[in-house]
């Protein structure tokens, strides 16, 4: 399995409801990430926005090609997308900063 860990800035005056759209994922959406290889995904956010996010699967491209190939996805991220600074004119599973892992105990 790798390890992903990213990051990306949320508004800080949509931070609220940011949270809030995350206590209720839509359950097609949860399916999808389950099926194209997203394990153990969380969300960690800082009160200034900062949103750190880790999953791990066996294959990166495998699991970001297979959640863009869904229309499930395609909405989520249309949704999400205003939340987050920096973005330009990519969707939020596109533009996140992936860090390397320097580290590991197992």
């Amino acid at each position: 399995m790798e390890r992903i860990c990213f990051l990306l800035k949320v508004k800080t005056d949509r931070i609220e409801e940011y949270k809030r759209r995350h206590q209720d994922v839509w359950p097609d959406m949860l399916q999808a990430l389950r099926e194209t290889g997203w394990h153990n995904y969380s969300l960690f956010l800082r009160d200034d926005g900062l949103l750190v996010g880790y999953f791990e699967t066996p294959d990166l491209q495998a699991a970001l090609d297979g959640m863009a190939a869904r229309e499930v996805n395609r909405r989520w991220q249309a949704e999400m997308a205003p939340f987050f600074e920096g973005l330009g004119d990519r969707r939020p599973d596109e533009g996140f900063l992936r860090l390397e892992q320097v580290f590991y105990l197992a």
